[in-house]
């Protein structure tokens, strides 16, 4: 009886319940007009919903950007298999501001267990929420002939660059329990 008190207080409240008796059409959407009444919770004609007009692949292209939202920020050498390996990172911003650089220092990455498997390391990728963030500059370090280390580098040549590198980082810092220590 509570709940019908309240969508009853709800429908009185409403704008919609001050219409007029003719439907109105909201983005080509229509809706009747709500009568009220003191005897019934809810009274009005009934919601009629066309079928969305919306093309089907704009449809899709709005679930996927859903489903980009909810990516654990990681790092990658190799497409689709992420690095375990949690890396030392330094940066360096120009005195102006206007570009920086981050070197990524892997000590004994888990790319080098799974690269015999999968594949050649093919660049250095940043994935977050917002896209992919890459570079081609990775550098392999061996001792004895043996892989020991990873150091990749990537170049932000503008302010926006800088910005959206900072807010990966702090996604990924959170995700990986690190911190921000300035020398």
């Amino acid at each position: 009886m509570a709940a019908a008190a309240a969508v009853q207080s709800l429908v009185f409240s409403s704008p919609i319940s001050r219409c007029s008796h003719q439907p109105r059409s909201f983005s080509g959407l229509s809706i009747g007009a709500i009568h009220s009444s003191a005897s019934s919770s809810f009274n009005g004609q009934s919601l009629h919903l066309p079928r969305s007009s919306m093309p089907r692949k704009s449809q899709m292209q709005n679930l996927s950007r859903l489903s980009i939202m909810m990516v654990k920020p990681t790092i990658q050498f190799i497409q689709g298999i992420d690095e375990r390996t949690i890396p030392d990172v330094k940066l360096t911003k120009s005195r102006d501001g206007t570009n920086g650089m981050a070197i990524f220092t892997f000590t004994e990455p888990s790319v080098f267990d799974s690269s015999s498997v999968v594949g050649d390391i093919t660049g250095f990728y940043m994935i977050d929420e917002e896209g992919v963030l890459q570079s081609v500059d990775v550098n392999a370090k061996f001792v004895n002939g043996k892989p020991a280390g990873v150091e990749a580098k990537y170049v932000m040549r503008t302010p926006r660059d800088w910005d959206r590198f900072m807010r990966f980082m702090e996604r990924y810092a959170n995700a990986n329990g690190l911190s921000f220590v300035k020398k």
